[in-house]
């Protein structure tokens, strides 16, 4: 943010004068205004990034236009010029939102220092605000939660309902569904961007160590604390503190959550001084909080505290239809992290992407890309390379309420058909057609006891058909 534009607000030409003078000659664009009211339609007309203001005017003083200047929420940095070096005019001065202020006489050197300390001033200010939209954009929902399923829609209606907001959120899904993801997501789309972001796992850290973790301790307040130590929520003061896995907490530092949540308040191990903080807190869980709460493992004044905005997310196997879209984006991502030339996944490679049932669901799927990216040479991703995923006995038994027999068969089917050039013409339908009939008919018939007449009017065909199938087939009877 560069200082380009200058005004100068003053009743004394010869002050206006020296000023322009002195400014031009330093490259600025100088506008003069020989009162408060000039120098008012002035600034809502054009765009300054310095106001040099006197602050005795006629008409408008130079502290009530800084107080216009203030209720326009402009950006406008103010210096205001006094003849009266009183502490009271300085200190209204600064108390009404001026930059700085100066007394005349002046030298032009005193200007030449204001004008050096208000450019490096608004050069960290836009720094500053660069960094904020970086991370806004870095964390904005729709770039960086992936997604158009109608579950996924609903998660984005609630961040943007209530980010702006300081109401306590608990995100609950499955491990790997993104829950911290989402958490930022409110954070850097809140007033309280720009301030920390903390997070602590609950379940990663021992009880022991959990607590001096969170509120922090004093020197010498057990064995090792050899200096005063900051808990996450002194860390987290102004910004957002994110309990992940918090169903794991034990129930004594629940009480403990609880009473910050409701004083606002902490304090340290060791220590008897009340802390106040100034934290939102987002929770996460993988689990049922409702049903520990009914066994007595969560306190349940904690649960409804937490719970006054539940954000559910849902696992990637009951949203397959977002699985391209986020297939193609950690594919994007990894590839410009690893430094990689951009790759393609093919027809195949998606197919056998839907159709597995993600246990581990959206981090599980980054991991796979990732996998693929690294140990790939070439350009076009295929079912081979993400030959890892392929369905274990296990894994289609326990995939197949998720998974249609229409996606397995089309997944098992890709699978086999690397070595497709050895196959003679024609053979590919009769092979696929066997090996599909075979256990079909054979499990038919044993659901059956074995009883044709029976297992032909399941199979809805003839049972003379059923016979000869039996025997091209090779299906070997057994008595039921």
């Amino acid at each position: 943010m560069p200082l380009n534009r200058i005004l100068v607000a003053d009743d004394e030409e010869s002050i206006r004068w020296v000023l322009s003078k002195a400014l031009k000659q330093k490259g600025f664009s100088v506008d003069l205004a020989h009162d408060g009211r000039q120098a008012l339609e002035l600034i809502k007309d054009n765009c300054y990034d310095l106001a040099i203001l006197d602050i005795k005017m006629p008409g408008i003083t130079g502290l009530d236009l800084l107080d216009k200047v203030r209720e326009m929420n402009n950006d406008l940095l103010v210096v205001i010029m006094t003849a009266e070096a009183s502490m009271k005019n300085a200190v209204e001065a600064m108390k009404r939102g001026a930059y700085d202020y100066i007394t005349k006489p002046f030298d032009l050197d005193v200007i030449d220092a204001i004008i050096e300390k208000v450019a490096k001033a608004r050069d960290i200010a836009g720094q500053v605000h660069t960094l904020k939209q970086e991370l806004k954009d870095r964390y904005q929902v729709e770039k960086n939660i992936v997604g158009n399923s109608a579950a996924m829609q609903d998660v984005y209606k609630t961040i943007g309902k209530v980010a702006v907001s300081d109401v306590t959120i608990l995100i609950q899904g499955e491990s790997g569904t993104g829950k911290e993801l989402v958490a930022r997501a409110v954070h850097f789309n809140s007033e309280r961007l720009g301030k920390p972001f903390v997070a602590i796992n609950c379940a990663a850290i021992p009880r022991d160590l959990l607590e001096s973790e969170l509120f922090g301790s004093e020197k010498g307040a057990f064995t090792g604390a050899g200096e005063r130590k900051q808990g996450k929520f002194e860390q987290a003061n102004h910004g957002t503190l994110f309990l992940d896995e918090i169903g794991d907490m034990p129930l004594d530092l629940q009480a403990k959550i609880l009473r910050v949540l409701q004083e606002q308040e902490v304090t340290r191990i060791g220590g008897n001084q009340n802390i106040s903080v100034d934290v939102r807190i987002v929770a996460a869980t993988n689990q049922s909080l409702v049903e520990k709460v009914r066994q007595k493992e969560f306190r349940e004044d904690l649960y409804y505290r937490l719970n006054v905005v539940p954000i559910t997310l849902t696992p990637l196997r009951e949203r397959r239809d977002d699985i391209p879209d986020l297939a193609i984006y950690f594919l994007s991502r990894s590839c410009a992290e690893m430094s990689v030339s951009p790759k393609r996944l093919t027809e195949d490679a998606l197919a056998l992407l839907r159709a597995y049932p993600w246990p581990g669901n959206v981090r599980e799927l980054e991991n796979a890309i990732k996998r693929a990216v690294i140990l790939s040479n070439d350009p076009l991703l295929t079912a081979h390379d993400f030959g890892g995923l392929l369905p274990t006995k296990e894994l289609t038994q326990t995939g197949t309420a998720e998974t249609s027999l229409e996606e397995l068969v089309d997944l098992k089917l890709r699978s086999c058909m690397n070595g497709i050039e050895g196959l003679d013409k024609g053979d590919i339908y009769a092979m696929v057609l066997e090996q599909v009939e075979r256990p079909l008919i054979r499990l038919v018939l044993e659901k059956c006891r074995w009883n044709q007449v029976k297992a032909a009017d399941v199979l809805g065909i003839n049972r003379n058909t059923l016979r000869k199938k039996i025997s091209d087939l090779n299906i070997e009877i057994k008595r039921g």
